[in-house]
C-alpha cells in the first residue's frame, strides 16, 4: 500500500504540473487573442476597400469569387470569440483562414468545388511529383509564407487533404503527392 506522504508529493507535482500548463495556455490564449484582433482588423479594411472598389465598377463586370461567412468561421479556433462574419461578396479571396476550401458546397450540377488554396497545393504536388516537401515550402512556393496565419492555413489546407488521402504525410512536417 502506497503511503499517504506519496499520495500527497504525487498530487502536489500533478498540481504544479497543472499550474504551469495554466500559464503557459493563457500567455498563448492571450497571443492568439491579438493574432485573432489583428486578422479582424485587416479582414474589415479588406472588406470595405472591396466596397468601395465594387461600388466603382461597372455592374457589367463580374466580381472575383467571394469566400463565404461560414468558410471564414470554420478556421476560428473553438475557444476564441469569433469575428463577425462578412456579407456574401464583401470578403476577399483568400482573406480568411478558411477561405481556401470550400469542399463543402456543390455547384448547380452536384459535384464538388473546391477552394483555391486547395487546387493550388494539388497543382504544386502535381509539379514537384515524388518529392518530399514541408508546409513552409508549398506556403513558399504559393507566395503565402508572409505570415504565420498564412502558413498555418497551408497546413491546415494539408492536413485535410492528407485526411482525404489526397496528399500523403511521409514524415513529421513532410508531405508527398498521394500515389494514383
Amino acid at each position: 500500500m502506497v503511503s499517504v506522504t506519496t499520495k500527497a508529493r504525487n498530487i502536489e507535482i500533478t498540481a504544479e504540473s497543472l499550474q504551469e500548463d495554466l500559464a503557459r495556455l493563457e500567455i498563448q490564449k492571450q497571443a492568439l487573442e491579438r493574432e485573432l484582433a489583428a486578422v479582424t482588423a485587416h479582414l474589415g479594411s479588406v472588406q470595405r476597400a472591396l466596397s468601395a472598389l465594387q461600388a466603382l465598377m461597372p455592374q457589367s463586370v463580374p466580381t472575383a469569387s467571394a469566400a463565404r461567412p461560414e468558410d471564414v468561421v470554420a478556421e476560428v479556433p473553438a475557444t476564441a470569440t469569433p469575428a463577425p462574419m462578412p456579407s456574401a461578396g464583401e470578403a476577399e479571396d483568400g482573406a480568411g483562414a478558411g477561405a481556401e476550401d470550400a469542399s463543402s458546397a456543390g455547384d448547380a450540377d452536384g459535384s464538388k468545388s473546391y477552394g483555391k488554396l486547395t487546387e493550388q497545393i494539388l497543382a504544386y504536388f502535381a509539379e514537384v511529383g515524388n518529392t518530399d516537401v514541408r508546409a513552409r515550402d508549398v506556403a513558399s512556393a504559393l507566395g503565402r509564407d508572409t505570415d504565420s496565419g498564412s502558413i498555418n492555413a497551408v497546413r491546415s489546407t494539408l492536413d485535410r487533404l492528407v485526411g482525404q488521402s489526397r496528399v500523403r504525410r511521409v514524415g513529421r512536417g513532410l508531405y508527398r503527392a498521394a500515389k494514383r
